[in-house]
Order: C-alpha cells, then structure tokens, then sequence
C-alpha cells in the first residue's frame, strides 16, 4: 500500500488543500461543513486512485479483503488518533465528563436539535428505550418485518410477552409502493406502533421510510426507525423522513468508535416516553430526603451517568471524516460498487439469485445472494477460509443467503476477487 503517512499527506492535501491534515489527525469535537455541493478533486465513484488514498486512510490489509461493513465498520486513523488522544488528554488532566461534545455534532448530522439526541452506546439500547418506555397495554399491536435483526426484534418480543402486546410482521415487497401496501394491510384499531429498519440487515433493502412516517402520523400510530445502517452510507433528515423515533450507531458506515449511538426523540413526543433507565445527567434535580426528582425537558433524560468521553470524541471525528469527502460522494461510490457487483452476479444467470431489490431507492451499499448449488453457510467458510473474503451469512428468520457489504475503503478490484471466488462455486 506505501508509504502510511506519505498516503495520508496525499489524501488530505487532496481534498481540502492540507488543511484537512491538522483537523482530523489531532481528532477536534466540531462537525466540518460538509462538502456534498461540491466534489473533492478526484473524488468521482470510478476513481480509483482518490479511492485509494481514502483506503491509505484505515488500518486495513490487503488479506483479509474486508466486505463485512453492515456489521462493523472500520474506523479510519484520524478517529483512531481522535480517541486516543482525548483518552491521554483525560488520563493526564483526571478530567471527568466531556461526552456531550457529541450530541450537536450529531444533531446537525442528521438534521434534528440538540435536544431531540440521547447519546447512546448502539441501536439495540435506543430500540430499547423506546421500546420499553412506549406507552401500550395488553392487546396493542406491533408491526414489524421479518427481517429484523435481533435488536429490534428482541426488546419488542420482550415488551409483547411481558404486557401481552401483538407482533405482527410483513416481508418487505420488492418496490416500495408495495411495501407501503403490505403495511397498511395490517393496521387496524389496535396498531399503536410500526418499528422496521431504514435498511434491512439481511438483504440491505431500503425501505421508504418517508413514506412510511408518513402513514404512521396519519393514523396517530408511532413510528420507529432501526437507522443502522443509514447515516455514512446516504444522507439522513430526520425532519425530512419524519418517524418519531429513530435509533443508529457509530460503529457501521459512520466508521466511528464502537461503543457509540444515538437515539433521536422528536420533542413533540419527548413526554410520550418513559425512561426506565435513569440516573445522574437524566434528571433536572432531586433530593432523596423529600422523595422527589424531575427529569430533564430534553433527550438527555434517556441517556445518564458516566460515558468514555473518548469516544464520542472520536464520534465527532467520523462525522468530520465523512462531511470532507461528502456524504453524496461516498453515496455514490457505494452505490457504483453494489452495483458493479450486482450486474456481474446477474451474469451468471440462473445459478445466482440476488434477494436486494433492483428498483432505484431501494438499494444501497449491500448486496444480499443465493447460489443455486452451493449452501450459504458453505460459501460463507469458503470465501472466509480459502479465498481470506470476509463477509457476511444470515441465518436470521430463514433468509439463508450471503451477504456483501462494501464502502469507501473497497475497490473494484477487490470485488472483482469476491466474483472470482463465487463464479467458482456457483
């Protein structure tokens, strides 16, 4: 790959004329403006030397070739630099606090208020709680796909068996009109909420979740957005989208420290949910002596007590990673790469099936397939054993495909090695 340091010169030099370079290696809490109107010298999806220079950025080898992103994203050196420093800085000095330097940066990343952002550690605690903190009661229903990970359908089962609420679930249609009409075939006087994932875990299908806000509001039913996968991979506005509630993590396409999330509460249901978790930072006051306590007005009331300041640190850095390349530009060029893949799968004709839809919208940065002749859980062990591909099988609720997902560190060349290895079991 070269010379690290020499490579990262190059790349900072060539985005933002060298200032890059003081920003992001010394990790600052501020979000950059974000470079989406205009494109970094280069940094067209095909481009593969830009791209290049992005990939000097990660600590990544060339074996393993890394096609696991849906499941954790790498993070790049400057938020690597950015965590440890705050952990020296906060070590020497014994500082304590300095976490919620994250929670504007966030907010103005997708499009909501400070207020409107609780500082979680990943999607599963934010799905918790609002899952948890929901007001429902014996025989109020739940939609949800049957495509859940595990961390939106657990804390929803959980909540079902424990008060007797109703799951009910859909298989996402291949375009979005028809997921839309699949959803409204389930509601009825009962529905209190629907919680499904912006992008699907298994097979990576965006589903309109504007459309599905939407339909929710109109029926005074609560809407709950699974958003892991989103913000780093395509723009996020929560205001735009317009779900009550919507949980995500730093550690996917945000390519930040593991550890971190966020759970956005839109301050028009702020009251509407409980908090079953509480503690110091949640509450407005208190006093054990008169037995009384109020919580704060905003979302900090549903996050509390000590956090690692670093890493949230290291949150704002990702962020800052991302708004100087663009979140259009990465769109882009995951989509170029989902796409290239996808069409070379297509070619081997009916020995592939690929379960991510095709319509526009409906895809992203994955790609989801069947071989015809080969099980998935062998061509998972082949890839990872035989041919050092590391990417992903789903199990979960009987898909039973392979899972590709890339992103901005990943080149054609790398996908065209992963199309290497699957024509030959296919």
């Amino acid at each position: 790959m070269g010379n690290p340091s020499t490579s990262r010169r190059e790349f900072i030099g060539s985005i933002s004329g060298g200032v890059m370079g003081g920003l992001l290696l010394h990790g600052i809490g501020h979000a950059a403006p974000a470079l989406s109107d205009r494109t970094p010298a280069g940094a067209g999806p095909h481009d593969e030397r830009f791209w290049g220079m992005v990939r000097s950025q990660f600590p990544l080898r060339e074996d393993p070739v890394y096609m696991n992103n849906g499941t954790m994203g790498p993070s790049p050196y400057p938020v690597l630099d950015a965590v440890r420093a705050e952990m020296e800085d906060i070590d020497r000095a014994g500082r304590y606090g300095g976490w919620d330097v994250a929670r504007p940066v966030v907010a103005a990343f997708i499009n909501a208020a400070p207020e409107e952002i609780s500082l979680t550690h990943n999607v599963t605690e934010g799905i918790s709680v609002v899952a948890c903190g929901i007001p429902l009661k014996r025989g109020d229903e739940v939609i949800l796909t049957d495509h859940e990970h595990v961390g939106n359908a657990l804390p929803w089962l959980a909540r079902a068996r424990r008060d007797g609420l109703v799951i009910k679930t859909f298989s996402p249609a291949p375009t979005a009109a028809g997921t839309l009409e699949r959803i409204s075939g389930l509601l009825t006087g009962r529905t209190r909420v629907i919680a499904v994932p912006h992008i699907t875990c298994t097979t990576g299908h965006v589903l309109p979740a504007r459309d599905i806000s939407a339909l929710g509001r109109s029926k005074n039913i609560f809407v709950m957005i699974d958003a892991a996968h989103t913000p780093g991979m395509m723009p996020l506005d929560v205001k735009l989208m317009g779900c009550d509630f919507l949980a995500s993590c730093g550690h996917k396409w945000m390519l930040g420290p593991k550890g971190t999330g966020f759970l956005y509460v839109r301050k028009e249901v702020l009251e509407v949910l409980e908090p079953f978790w509480t503690g110091g930072g949640s509450d407005a006051g208190w006093d054990v002596r008169q037995g009384t306590m109020a919580f704060r007005p905003d979302a900090h009331r549903f996050d509390f007590a000590s956090q690692n300041a670093a890493l949230y640190v290291g949150l704002n850095a990702a962020i800052d990673f991302i708004n100087r390349i663009g979140i259009d530009n990465i769109r882009a060029r995951d989509v170029m790469l989902a796409g290239y893949l996808r069409s070379r799968l297509e070619e081997l004709g009916d020995r592939v099936r690929v379960l991510t839809p095709s319509e526009a919208g409906s895809f992203g940065a994955v790609v989801a397939f069947q071989l015809k002749k080969t099980p998935y859980d062998v061509l998972y062990r082949f890839l990872a054993e035989e041919r050092k591909i590391i990417t992903r099988m789903v199990p979960e609720n009987g898909v039973n495909c392979n899972r590709v997902s890339t992103h901005i560190y990943n080149s054609q060349a790398e996908v065209d090695r992963l199309l290497e290895a699957v024509r030959e079991k296919a």
